[in-house]
């Protein structure tokens, strides 16, 4: 788990957000890995493939807590943006991440609306 987050969600007690952002680290790791290394390889499309329709499940029912912390987010600079997490998800395998500069940019404003929803379940 990314390491902020693990330190927020200790405190937060919702296990299926928890499993959420755990596979959203898979996500965010693949992502970055397949665009940094200019391709995408078997294993990584085996990764998504099960990755990506688990994602959409888990995020469905977080969606409405999440929605207001990413309008708050900046994506490329601004905060005029699409739902991050949809726009990640619209990915269909491994190899659309391959020179994706548009979803790098998203991945910081859906980060950001983890930790804070983090933080807020923590105070329940």
């Amino acid at each position: 788990m990314n390491p902020f987050s693990r330190f927020l969600s200790q405190w937060s007690g919702h296990d299926d957000l928890a499993a959420f952002v755990a596979n959203w680290d898979v996500l965010e790791k693949l992502a970055i890995g397949v665009y940094k290394s200019g391709r995408a390889t078997a294993e990584d499309e085996a990764t998504y493939a099960p990755l990506r329709p688990m994602l959409q499940a888990q995020y469905a029912p977080l969606a409405p807590q999440l929605e207001p912390l990413w309008r708050q987010s900046k994506v490329g600079g601004k905060l005029e943006h699409g739902d991050p997490f949809a726009y990640l998800l619209a990915a269909e395998t491994a190899a659309d991440f391959l020179h994706n500069w548009a979803a790098l940019q998203h991945l910081p404003a859906a980060r950001e609306a983890i930790n804070q929803l983090l933080v807020a379940t923590g105070r329940d």
